[in-house]
């Protein structure tokens, strides 16, 4: 019984897909109590994580672990599962996407992240990991009617489970030359001489480097966030982030951590090359999804760079720029979803031309956000890139430090040539008036907290600092 306490919100997400695929079959046009019941049950199941025990708890044979920092990656992903529903669902009826199964599959998918979250097993953490990437593969390829979508699923299944087989065989090695696939007894058998296992370790990074898409293994990035449909490619670029970045902190401190110095120098390969590709690549960019991947790209590799350090400060100022990385995100894709004319989305640049003269509003939320990603002070982005650089240099990596600094330079070019071709340019065609007011909620509360954030930059540091216990 104790036990089941411990697993409240995984049991909940559980029953509540099963019971939502039945229910959805017998009621006719059924996508709009079913998109209030998941989002309903997403809320509920964050209150179930809130009542978790705050000390570290290790269930079914220590392979499940609840601790602070499970708790508050399961509230950041159901919370900002919520937001992406919320905002999409103008998106889902215009393109006639709205169906039942979408926000189910969208439950399942996070049911799988909140058991990566917590595993501390090879096993349990497989499990999890395949239960999101199966219904990825869907969510992708969901309008299947269209090419690019169709394209874009085919694409991330095959290059996905290339993939998950080299997690795989990564995960086979450690248990074969370790003995184990719990986690704890994994970092007590691991050490430098063991051979196998640290050549384990490579295979393991790779899988997880495709999944946060890390270059470089980024190549199904831009295609699958162009082809998706938008709502699709929202949640893409915010929820998986979160249990594969969690992950990503919990395998290199926990089982690898007697090997950091093994692991050390691929991570900050990746993250010098995440940076520098994200920060290049994008320049060329037409495609406004395609641009926001590669500054995904980016984006991660600074979040890597943080981890990389192998200090307390460096966890925590990863998982402080991974929160403010989604909420400019989620600001970024409200913005998209408001690029609608005559029930048509645009995706291209340019049909942002002279936007500031007809939608103030949201031209003004496109500045923000923008300026944002682009580390500019004194908003939110440049304090997330800040705590990086800092714990970076704190642990005398300073060759990452300045290609950090250079590429955020880099990068403000591609950003700051949208904000010229909205306020600059001649006008276009105005865009419709949205009044999905879940979409101008999560617009403008992003906007907001990314604008006001400097007036109290602390609250994420003592929030993170009580939550992380390496």
């Amino acid at each position: 019984m104790q036990t089941i306490i411990y697993i409240l919100p995984e049991l909940f997400l559980s029953l509540t897909i099963m019971f939502l695929l039945m229910a959805g079959v017998f009621i006719k046009k059924s996508f709009k109590l079913v998109n209030l019941c998941t989002i309903a049950s997403l809320a509920f199941a964050i209150v179930l994580v809130l009542n978790q025990a705050d000390e570290i708890t290790k269930i079914f044979n220590d392979s499940y672990i609840i601790d602070r920092l499970s708790i508050y990656m399961k509230i950041l992903t159901l919370l900002f599962c919520i937001f992406v529903l919320l905002s999409s669902k103008d998106y889902l009826k215009i393109n006639k996407i709205d169906k039942m199964e979408y926000p189910i599959i969208v439950l399942a998918s996070t049911l799988g992240m909140i058991i990566m979250i917590s595993s501390y097993d090879l096993i349990v953490f497989y499990l999890g990991l395949e239960l999101q990437s199966l219904c990825l593969y869907i969510l992708a390829s969901f309008k299947r009617n269209e090419d690019r979508s169709t394209e874009a699923g085919l694409k991330y299944f095959v290059l996905s489970a290339l993939a998950s087989g080299l997690l795989l065989y990564g995960c086979s090695l450690i248990y074969g030359f370790t003995g184990s696939t719990n986690f704890e007894i994994i970092s007590n058998k691991l050490d430098p001489s063991n051979t196998g296992a640290v050549f384990g370790i490579v295979f393991i990074i790779v899988g997880l480097a495709f999944k946060i898409s890390a270059v470089p293994f980024h190549m199904w990035t831009p295609d699958v966030y162009e082809g998706s449909p938008t709502s699709v490619t929202s949640f893409f670029a915010l929820v998986p982030k979160i249990a594969a970045l969690t992950v990503f902190i919990r395998f290199m401190y926990v089982p690898f951590v007697n090997v950091f110095n093994q692991w050390q120098t691929i991570v900050i390969f990746i993250s010098i090359a995440s940076m520098i590709l994200g920060a290049v690549a994008a320049i060329g960019q037409n495609n406004i999804k395609r641009l926001m991947a590669y500054s995904s790209i980016g984006h991660m590799g600074y979040a890597l760079a943080g981890l990389a350090t192998g200090t307390n400060s460096g966890i925590q100022s990863t998982i402080i720029y991974l929160i403010i990385y989604l909420v400019m995100n989620l600001g970024a894709f409200g913005c998209i979803f408001m690029m609608k004319r005559e029930n048509t989305f645009f995706e291209n640049i340019n049909d942002l031309s002279g936007l500031s003269k007809n939608h103030p509003i949201l031209s003004l939320s496109f500045l923000i956000i923008l300026f944002s990603l682009a580390g500019i002070p004194p908003l939110a982005g440049f304090f997330a890139k800040f705590y990086i650089f800092m714990s970076v240099i704190e642990s005398g990596m300073y060759t990452l430090a300045i290609i950090g600094l250079v590429t955020t330079v880099v990068s403000a070019f591609y950003y700051l040539r949208i904000i010229k071709i909205i306020y600059f340019d001649k006008p276009k065609k105005p865009f419709e008036q949205s009044y999905d007011w879940g979409l101008k909620v999560s617009m403008i509360l992003s906007s907001i907290l990314i604008l006001i954030y400097f007036m109290y930059p602390s609250i994420l540091i003592d929030i993170v600092s009580s939550v992380v216990i390496y």
